[in-house]
Order: C-alpha cells, then structure tokens, then sequence
C-alpha cells in the first residue's frame, strides 16, 4: 500500500550507507529442473544474480530478500539472501513470507472479474448498486475504482505509519471519510493512485457473495494455484517464523517498524506469501488459467482518460512497453516491507523481489536489473558476438566489408574509418559489452549495445537487414 503509484520507466537508484555487515543466507536450495528439460538459468547467470541481489542488500541497508524467477513459463530460480531477523542473526529462507503490499490489489481486480464472467456484475456499473451513499456513486464505475480514474481521496499516501493508522479501523469507516468527501477530480479525467478504491472494491466482492474477501480469492485463486503460503496481514502480524519489518531513517540503522491496525489492509495491502507463490500467480497470468482471455485483456489493457492519455495503468497493474517487451508489474509497500512484481507475458518470463525494509525502491531495482540479465543474449553467441567483434575491427581501423549493406559501406569511407581508429584504440578492449534494447524499424532489426570501457562507456547502434546484412552501425560517446 501506501505510495504503490510507481510506473516501470527510468529508475534513479539511491545508496544508503551500511551501518552494519549484512551476512547473507540460504535455504531451500534453487528447484532443480527436470531431468528431461534443459536448465534455463546457466550457473553464470545465477552467479550475476546472486551479485545483484548481494549488492541490492549493501546499498539499500535491507536486512533480507526472497526472489523467484521464471523463464519460459516455469519457475528456474528461488533464492534468500540475508537476515530475517537481526537481532537474534536468523537467516531468511525461502519457506518465509513477506508482505507484497499493494501487489494484493491486482487480486482483488482479478476477484471483480471472476464475478463478472459470471454475470454478477459489470466492469462499467456504477458503484452506486452496492454504496449509493459514496460521492457521486451514480457516475463512478467499477473499471474507474479498480484503474485508478475514480476520484476517490486515497485514505493513505504517507511512507509511514500514522498514530491513527495503528488503531483498529473497518472498511466501511474508510469510506465514509473518504469516499464520502468530495473528488480529488471528475471521474474519468486523471490518473490518481488511491488505496481507498480497493477497499470499495473488496467490499462490492463480499456484499455479492457474502464472504470474505479471503475466503473467495482462496476458494476461486488460492487454492486452485496452490498458493499454500498465503496470509492475511490485515488479520493479524506475520507469525514469528518469519522476516520481521523494518525502517530506516535517513542513512541511521534499521530499526523495527510497526504494524499497521486491523482493518487498514483491505482489499488494497494485505496479503503476504512466499516469492514462489507470487510466482505461481504470475504463471497463471502468463498461462491465463485463472481468468477468461477476455478478462486478462481487460486486466492488462492501460486505461485511457477522456482526453485520450493513456494512465499507464489496468486493472491493479502498472502497463508498459520497455525495450518493445510488454511489462505488467506492480510494486508494494507496506510498514516495514517493500516488493515488486514484474511480469513480461509474450516473453513468458517473471521476477519476483521481496524485501523487509520499507520506503526503499531496492526491490523495484533489483527486478528491473535480473530482468535485463533474462533477456541479453549470451555474449558469445548472435547479433551480440558480431556487433563485438565489428567494434574491435573498427578500433583498428578495419571492418569487414561482407557484413554491411551498400549504404553502410559507403558509411564507412576512409576517413571515418580513420576516425574511429584514432579514437577508439586508446580505450582498449571493452570490460564489458552488452545490449540495451531491440526493435523493428524500417523492415529492420534494431539493437542498441553498451560497450563499457575503464574510462568512458559508448553506445553502439545497428540495424539489420533480413538476410543479415548491417544497414547502420554507429558508435557514440554515452550521455
């Protein structure tokens, strides 16, 4: 919950200094494959991402992370790195589960559409069926709580805990102070993150099927999926066998958090599980088992204002395009806990990050980063291979001439190649060479490549003909 608005584009990461060593720890080794599948995470990519998440721990002062990834529509990769609990040194493990926060919502979202698959509702009813005393209930459609669009005041924007928050509060005490005061803005109009929206959607669930939002989501998701760690944070503190909560303030030491009063999760922040649980959600979505395709669409489809903007968000998910793969994700935060949640369908991979530290992006980070080592091809192998050994041609001035296009060629004039031997031979080999991004242009393909080098990092651009053949393949300093 809280501050759970957070769409997947450019991350500033912030280091923090460590004000202790964080020892790192494991248990429930890595699933292994079957026997008769190949092994779909190569020890040194399991090496990359142990590193990843070590220095994750390092920067951000997190006590602890539990992940899980997916590749190919299958879990490959379950891990937990550092301290659960710090003061008695005990190490996380991958049995342990940590909130999710505000990754609860896209549950909920999938809860309002198993009932309108069968026919108890419809996305575009107003809200006024089930609260007519809400704000202009009469014009407020269910599709407008669950995007975002609504107008509702979010009952909890702050990174932190507040005395009242700590108090035993109802649902429908949160709308009657929220939802009950007049809009942030006309429905339809903007894009405003409220946590206040899921409470009415939880709520429109129970009052259609007369059970708890719980027991529905564990008779209809839970159960069918197998997610045997789920727990219901609203209810009560995870029990003692697991991560304990965490904050920091500025650079100081982590220090417990509190727990926020019961009542306060609804529908909107209270689930808690184990990362290959969360995993097991994202296989459903990747594989549509759970939901109809056509609820899937709708989930998974950005919603557009009345101006036609598109939110950037569906149904309980951030929506976007990054590298031209399409990203559903979402992020969580509550007291002492931070998690996000990154699914890419069409490539039928996931990544799951859990941490027990809160107000950090550490997770959000972490995931963006384990995805990109998913998708960069071997280094030896393809495109990238070639695109390597054309910039170490070019650092002597040579390039092979039956690897380019006509226009390409005719790029490559003397004095550009003169050029390029000039400046690049100084640098050296490259430390490291990786690609950045792919796409179509032009009945072409596009990749853009970072080569790094010890004192400057330079960006290398091509576009590749269908038979093969480079049209363009351009070198430039990195801004």
């Amino acid at each position: 919950m809280k501050r759970m608005a957070i769409h997947w584009g450019p991350i500033v990461i912030i280091s923090f200094l460590l004000s202790a060593t964080v020892s790192v720890g494991q248990s429930n080794p890595t699933p292994t494959p079957n026997a008769n599948q190949p092994d779909l995470l190569p020890p040194a990519l399991r090496t990359e991402i142990d590193q990843a998440v070590q220095a994750m721990l390092a920067k951000s002062g997190a006590p602890s992370s539990s992940i899980a990834v997916v590749k190919e529509g299958r879990l490959v990769y379950v891990k937990a790195y550092g301290l659960a609990e710090l003061k008695r040194q005990r190490p996380a493990t991958t049995a342990m589960r940590y909130s999710i926060g505000s990754i609860s919502k896209q549950f909920t979202a999938a809860a309002i559409l198993i009932l309108a698959e069968e026919g108890k509702l419809s996305l575009d009813d107003p809200v006024s069926r089930w609260f007519p005393q809400l704000t202009r209930a009469g014009e407020v459609t269910i599709r407008q709580i669950l995007s975002m669009t609504s107008g509702y005041q979010d009952f909890w924007p702050q990174d932190y805990v507040m005395p009242t928050m700590m108090k035993l509060e109802s649902p429908e005490a949160i709308l009657k102070t929220w939802a009950e005061k007049p809009l942030d803005f006309e429905p339809g109009t903007k894009w405003q993150y409220s946590n206040t929206n899921y409470v009415i959607a939880g709520l429109i669930v129970e009052r259609i099927t007369s059970l708890r939002l719980m027991e529905f989501l564990q008779q209809h998701v839970f159960g069918p999926l197998e997610m045997k760690s789920v727990f219901d944070t609203d209810a009560g503190p995870l029990p003692a066998g697991d991560p304990e909560r965490y904050l920091r303030y500025g650079l100081g030491p982590v220090r417990p958090a509190p727990k926020e009063g019961k009542g306060w999760m609804f529908g909107a922040g209270e689930l808690a599980m184990t990362a290959s649980d969360l995993a097991k959600w994202d296989i459903s979505m990747i594989n549509q088992t759970v939901l109809k395709p056509a609820s899937y669409f709708e989930m998974e489809k950005a919603e557009l204002l009345k101006n036609g903007a598109s939110t950037q968000y569906g149904l309980g998910v951030s929506v976007s395009l990054v590298n031209d793969r399409r990203l559903i994700s979402h992020s969580g935060e509550v007291s002492g806990f931070t998690a996000s949640n990154a699914v890419y369908p069409d490539e039928r991979a996931a990544v799951v990050v859990l941490t027990n530290l809160d107000a950090t992006r550490a997770s959000i980070n972490l995931a963006n980063e384990i995805a990109t080592m998913l998708f960069t091809p071997v280094e030896s192998e393809g495109p990238l291979a070639e695109a390597r050994a054309i910039l170490a041609g070019l650092q002597k001035g040579k390039v092979d001439r039956s690897r380019f296009t006509s226009n390409a060629n005719a790029y490559f004039s003397e004095q550009a190649l003169k050029d390029l031997a000039t400046s690049l031979a100084p640098l050296g080999d490259p430390t490291k060479f990786t690609e950045v991004s792919e796409g179509l242009r032009g009945g072409m393909t596009f990749h853009r490549y970072r080569a790094q080098f010890a004192t400057q990092n330079l960006t290398v651009s091509t576009y590749a003909m269908p038979d093969g053949k480079l049209e363009q393949y351009i070198v430039a300093p990195e801004n």
